[in-house]
């Protein structure tokens, strides 16, 4: 069994054809160091020519004061112009050809600047070719690391209408999982104790925005909040308590698209001369547009326009002002990317203590460009690890920690990676372990001990699973991994007991947050890592069928957390893993 998570790469050709088509034109693919520039810092940005364009003059064309820069030939119409000076070729033996490469420097820029560049080579007859299709990039320059709270953080991700429908009331009976459930806002409030004992205090909403749909990722309004979910005020006490008990509340934006019922839309659609249809891309108005993977319901918003811009801008400011903590913002490579920086800009002035993840189903240098804009990623590469590992079996323990030890040496400790082992848009991980908890224990061990936030999504540390895949034949059908949340007797208690113990042991232990990942010992069926920069922690983790008997692996003999009662036996001389077992140790005082 395989998810389907990297479709457009999910192939040998794919991968090979995306490598090939940025690597034969003139590509800058966001070459810039620093990626996240202090105030200050000499800005470099290199310029890639394939073997089939004759370029032998570079430009980089840019401002710093929010506009868009222009220019051509060398001259700047707006902003500054800077030529790249050629350094170098590169023989690429896949496009059989050599590469050119050009480099400038910029000057180091002012704190609350965001620079703004594009990229163009010119051939010996005067041919300009823009960078990346005339793709304009974007930095925002400034000292504002993260916020410490974000590396304490555990996150609960709730889909809100499938969450709590509040006391008194049942949920609904719709016909199918992409019906109505009846869960509120009020009913994650009246759930507060339940999320405190549980250890999480960072709380994650799916779309609250007015929307038709069970799922919110089609908004109508972004001001205000659903109906059926609950007011203003329902969110209002809310985060009032949440933020009495330490806890913090995320929402889930979308700015790429919006509903085909969104005011604008309607107003773009039934009127050509309509202020609104620059929010959009009509490639035959009104009934062909740009749209999210096509479906018709979902127009993409065309944030390059500036009233659109200032739109979603405006929506993400409101709600810090509100009183929310941050955002995980929806299909986060669909907009221009310039509006990262602009986004950054403005919800760290709305809220310097704001944190903001996006949803990024691409590769690690794809995740990481986007620093300067995003304060990090969600980590579908170690999620997709993760899955291969304990769910399906797929992946044995040397490969998962050779891959481990290069991931975390890969990404900059100031660059958020939450970590989940499912969401939303995929089957569930029980469903994928056909139901082996013992797998679900063992991959939730390695997850809260390693180094990004640990997500949870609602359910899982009670056993919900799904009735059916969510891929059926050539259908997708997400709602599936969608269902109600367990309450009362309905849920595993052991499970759910692990699962607290799992995450105050996350809070007490400092090494878990922060400092590195060892990889001390790994083989087919084994893996031991520490944690911490002084190796405070080991994990153990058996991924076989069998009993694994160790020597004890002084100092780490006293066991702090195991999968199962009995899973680990120690003496003095052994340490001794059931099958599908794991252990987390200290070392003795």
């Amino acid at each position: 069994m395989k998810d389907f998570i990297f479709g457009t790469l999910a192939t040998e050709e794919l991968r090979l054809k995306h490598v090939r088509t940025r690597r034969a034109g003139v590509s800058h693919s966001h070459a810039r160091s620093p990626l996240d520039p202090l105030p200050g810092q000499v800005i470099t940005l290199d310029l890639s020519i394939g073997p089939a364009h004759p370029c032998d003059k570079a430009w980089v064309y840019w401002t710093n004061d929010g506009s868009d820069p222009g220019g051509e030939s060398g001259v700047a119409t707006h902003g500054f112009a800077t030529p790249m000076e050629a350094w170098g070729v590169e023989w690429d033996t896949v496009l059989w050809g050599y590469i050119r490469k050009f480099r400038a420097a910029l000057p180091g820029q002012s704190p609350g600047t965001v620079l703004r560049y594009f990229l163009t080579g010119t051939t010996p007859q005067g041919e300009e070719i823009c960078a990346d299709n005339g793709t304009i990039y974007a930095c925002y320059i400034a000292d504002d690391p993260v916020p410490t709270w974000s590396y304490d953080a555990i996150i609960y991700q709730i889909f809100v209408d499938r969450f709590y429908p509040g006391k008194g009331n049942d949920w609904l009976s719709p016909e199918s999982p992409a019906g109505f459930y009846g869960g509120t806002v009020a009913g994650i409030l009246e759930k507060l104790d339940y999320l405190s004992e549980l250890g999480v205090n960072v709380l994650w909403l799916t779309p609250i925005f007015p929307s038709p749909s069970h799922h919110g990722y089609d908004a109508t309004d972004l001001f205000d909040i659903e109906p059926r979910l609950g007011t203003k005020a329902d969110l209002r006490a809310l985060l009032d308590e949440a933020h009495r008990r330490n806890m913090r509340i995320i929402l889930d934006l979308v700015p790429n698209h919006v509903s085909h019922r969104h005011p604008s839309f309607q107003a773009a659609t039934t009127n050509k001369d309509s202020p609104y249809g620059k929010w959009y891309t009509f490639t035959n108005w009104p009934d062909k547009y740009r749209s999210f993977f096509d479906v018709p319901e979902l127009p993409q918003l065309n944030l390059r326009e500036p009233s659109a811009r200032q739109h979603m801008l405006d929506a993400a400011a409101y709600w810090l002002e509100f009183g929310v903590d941050g955002y995980r913002v929806d299909y986060a490579i669909g907009p221009a990317h310039d509006f990262w920086a602009d986004f950054r800009k403005v919800t760290r002035q709305t809220q310097p203590e704001s944190w903001t993840f996006g949803e990024v189903v691409e590769p690690p240098d794809a995740q990481l460009n986007f620093s300067g804009g995003l304060d990090g990623c969600l980590d579908f590469n170690l999620m997709e690890a993760l899955r291969n590992t304990f769910a399906y079996g797929n992946w044995k323990s040397d490969l998962f920690a050779c891959f481990l030890t290069r991931h975390e040496a890969y990404f900059p400790e100031t660059f958020s990676r939450p970590s989940f082992l499912d969401n939303h848009d995929m089957n569930r991980f029980l469903w994928a372990a056909e139901g082996e908890k013992k797998r679900l224990r063992l991959a939730a061990m390695c997850q809260f001990t390693l180094t990004g936030a640990p997500v949870i999504y609602y359910g899982t540390e009670v056993g919900l699973s799904q009735v059916r895949d969510v891929r059926q034949g050539d259908r997708g059908l997400p709602e599936e991994s969608r269902l109600p949340m367990l309450w009362g007797s309905d849920q595993d208690s052991e499970l759910l007991d692990y699962y607290r113990r799992l995450i105050k042991l996350r809070v007490d232990q400092a090494s878990l947050k922060r400092g590195k990942v060892r990889v001390i010992f790994a083989d087919e069926d084994e893996l031991l890592y520490s944690r911490g920069d002084n190796d405070e922690l080991l994990v153990a983790l058996n991924l076989s069928h069998n009993i694994y008997k160790l020597r004890m692996p002084a100092p780490w003999d006293k066991v702090l957390l195991q999968t199962n009662p009995g899973d680990v036996q120690v003496d003095q001389t052994y340490l001794s893993l059931a099958p599908f077992g794991g252990a987390i140790l200290s070392k003795s005082t």
